[in-house]
């Protein structure tokens, strides 16, 4: 007879490990093997062992302790879910404190190197050092030994993602990459991110949610060949196809083997540091291979959206944009019975994006909030928390879809009823940060963090703001959070053309109501202004929705800017008039009616 483990039995079996293993604490990651933001069932270790669901954290277990290290975006969930836990701070002084009093001087401290990335094994070294004491890397996840009806690993089919989406072939892409591990001197670039994988070969697969990718690995060739480490048999007709020669499989067990090979060649690889895991350094190491760290050569050429992409992101945000406002629509007249929740209303967006036929997946799990829930930026409902949504109170939703043309994410804040005036303040002061970005222009070499002032320049102007960045990339028919650039106080790569980014200033009042507006935005060409002496790069807004008027104070707003919102909804009828269901449409046009004051 099995018998179910509680969160106390599982470290239990976990601490005996520990020592047989003579290993005084482990750290337990949230990421799986391939440092991915979401992960398969297989490889939830962290919340099955501690109950802590979100989607980043460490656990540390020692014989007599069991802390989680998190960041202030889940410090509340993580009390909830896992209070057996001592709660830490990420950062690196603060975690060798709590090292140097929990663990005696030279104690050692063990990680899966597979879960690990390069980066971050360094800096768990560094930590562990400053506290005096060791890091080892154990022999296969410790976690793994002690998980009762573990789920099997996905393999699922993979399919290609036709050249009509993509927009350039594999071929082509493989040659092209080539060209950059040339210039890194290396002979080969090691592909640990999926994303990579799926994106230079062109192909998509369903091993995760939200996310088309399949979980695999690949090596680039200097001489535009690839190895794949993957079963021949996961992947379509048309997909094989498409790889011509350029292509060959081997089995994901023959890759320390594999590497061996590629070391003997005598040439560097190339490993991205913050993508590859430890594990892969480590075997070249023992090899004794060249290593040259740098960027995965995908990342950059991924973020440049070719224009076939950037068409089909604007199909896509079209289409979503018609079935967001189908829903706006419907929540107009269903909020006020003060019978809907939370739950019944984000899956009755899902009902509108699926009813558009082209839906292949949500692009993350909705944030669907009202009231003092919008406050928290990453709360999900559950049937747990899911509030009903009441008479003027505040309600925010952020979601997007992924379909074959594009991904799209977008967050709109509306009322329940009639806003309060502190409301409107809030919300107009966030509505005045995302047009400053909307409107912005600047030279090339601009980072986000130079954009991301512009966003919060209203709300510093009244002693507020928000503490997550203004916007992430974007993929196409790829993850909803892409790099390398991003819109925030971090944000320190250029923005470059063809780049898609989101642009999402919040405010949060804890307790009362959380205001977040949300579009994607494109960065175009750059070009020369009458007068001026340099190429200017630009925005184009790619989604298409109402923003709430009734949420606005038009005193807060500059002439410029009530022009840009009466150009945006005008665009917004134009685009979307035709899109929505019939009795959608009255409600449609009067949402995007020019606002009443002109200063």
């Amino acid at each position: 007879m099995k018998v179910t483990l509680n969160n106390s039995n599982r470290l239990a079996l976990l601490r005996t490990i520990l020592k047989k293993q003579k290993i005084h604490g482990l750290f337990v990651p949230r990421t799986d093997e391939y440092q991915g933001e979401y992960v398969p069932a297989c490889a939830e270790r962290l919340k099955w062992l501690s109950g802590f669901s979100g989607s980043w954290g460490t656990a540390l277990v020692s014989q007599n302790k069991a802390a989680l290290i998190v960041d202030g975006r889940y410090t509340i969930q993580a009390n909830k879910e896992a209070p057996d836990y001592q709660l830490l701070s990420p950062d690196n002084k603060s975690l060798a404190n709590f090292l140097s009093i929990a663990f005696k001087k030279n104690s050692t401290l063990g990680f899966d190197a597979w879960t690990t990335s390069i980066a971050e094994a360094k800096r768990l070294l560094h930590i562990v050092e400053m506290a005096g004491l060791k890091l080892t890397a154990t022999t296969g996840n410790l976690v793994d030994r002690v998980w009762q009806d573990r789920p099997i690993a996905p393999k699922e089919a993979i399919y290609a993602h036709p050249l009509a989406m993509a927009g350039e072939p594999t071929s082509e892409k493989l040659k092209r990459l080539a060209s950059e591990i040339k210039k890194q001197e290396c002979g080969a670039a090691i592909l640990a991110d999926p994303h990579s994988v799926a994106w230079a070969l062109n192909i998509r697969g369903s091993d995760i949610s939200h996310t088309p990718i399949a979980l695999l690995r690949a090596i680039l060739h200097a001489n535009g060949k690839a190895t794949v480490f993957a079963e021949k048999a996961r992947f379509s007709a048309e997909a094989l196809q498409s790889f011509g020669q350029h292509v060959r499989f081997v089995s994901p067990d023959q890759l320390k083997q594999t590497l061996v090979d590629l070391v003997n060649s005598k040439s560097a690889i190339l490993l991205d540091a913050n993508a590859c895991p430890e594990a892969i350094r480590l075997l070249i190491v023992k090899s004794k291979g060249q290593i040259k760290l740098a960027q995965d050569p995908c990342i950059l050429p991924r973020a440049q959206k070719n224009s076939v992409e950037q068409k089909g992101a604007r199909d896509a945000q079209l289409r979503d944009g018609a079935a967001l406002s189908n829903f706006l629509h419907w929540l107009s007249t269903t909020a006020p019975l003060g019978t809907l929740t939370e739950i019944a209303a984000q899956n009755e967006l899902h009902k509108f994006r699926l009813a558009t036929g082209k839906l292949k997946d949500l692009s993350f799990g909705s944030i669907s909030a009202s009231g003092p829930n919008a406050a928290l930026p990453h709360y999900h409902a559950t049937g747990k928390t899911g509030r009903t949504l009441r008479n003027n109170e505040i309600y925010l939703i952020d979601s997007g879809g992924q379909y074959a043309d594009g991904t799209t994410d977008v967050t709109r804040t509306v009322i329940v009823g009639q806003a309060s005036a502190t409301m409107k303040h809030h919300n107009t002061l966030v509505l005045k940060g995302m047009i400053a970005v909307s409107m912005a222009r600047f030279p090339a070499g601009t980072t986000g963090v130079q954009i991301d002032a512009l966003a919060r320049n209203a709300l510093w102007q009244h002693g507020l703001d928000f503490d997550h960045g203004t916007g992430h990339g974007v993929g196409s028919y790829l993850s909803v959070h892409e790099g390398p650039a991003r819109i925030s106080k971090a944000g320190h790569v250029a923005l470059e053309p063809g780049m898609i980014l989101s642009n999402e200033p919040g405010f949060y009042l804890k307790g009362k109501y959380g205001i977040r507006i949300e579009n994607l935005l494109l960065v175009k060409k750059p070009e020369k202004s009458k007068g001026g002496d340099r190429l200017m790069l630009s925005f184009e807004t790619l989604t298409y929705a109402p923003i709430d008027k009734g949420l606005i104070d038009e005193s807060l707003m500059t002439r410029a800017e009530i022009q840009w919102l009466d150009a945006y909804h005008a665009d917004v009828w134009s685009k979307l008039q035709s899109r929505v269901m019939p009795s959608a449409r009255t409600w449609l046009e009067a949402a995007c009616r020019p606002l009443t004051k002109h200063v």
